[in-house]
């Protein structure tokens, strides 16, 4: 992760790990609890990962690379936006952190999104993903 701001949200889920991990890479379950994007990738390190769809009358192809997978545990991403308005460099893009640890019965799911230029943009982000994590834990204890 940046030195910078981290965006950070986090959810108990009602399952365990390997349900999680399915809702968090399974592209027919993504599109369910993330605005109906459509994600394509191989989910292995190195190869590219993007997401389409519309998102308020828009339609948008976010790009990124997958860095880390290590299934049930951490899966870490690149994510730029071009609707950011950004330029489409490194500096403009994120990393994406998901981090799955036991909580007795349950699994923690913990999300951090870097490179937030103030306090008020990694807030926002932070509500942003929190929604989506939400979305998620109904998906995944829907799924097990």
């Amino acid at each position: 992760m940046s030195d910078q701001l981290i965006a950070v949200a986090s959810v108990r889920i009602d399952a365990p790990a390997a349900a999680v991990w399915r809702a968090l890479t399974d592209p027919d379950l993504i599109r369910e609890y993330m605005r109906g994007s459509t994600v394509e990738t191989d989910w292995s390190p190195g190869s590219p990962i993007v997401w389409h769809g519309e998102w308020e009358g828009r339609p948008y192809r976010d790009h990124g690379t997958v860095v880390e997978v290590a299934k049930r545990e951490r899966l870490v991403l690149t994510h730029f936006s071009p609707l950011s308005g950004q330029p489409d460099t490194p500096d403009s893009y994120h990393e994406i952190t998901y981090s799955l640890e036991p909580d007795g019965d349950f699994t923690r799911l913990t999300l951090e999104q870097d490179n937030n230029a103030t306090d008020a943009e990694a807030r926002h982000s932070s509500e942003n993903w929190q929604a989506m994590l939400e979305g998620l834990r109904k998906v995944a204890e829907r799924e097990q």
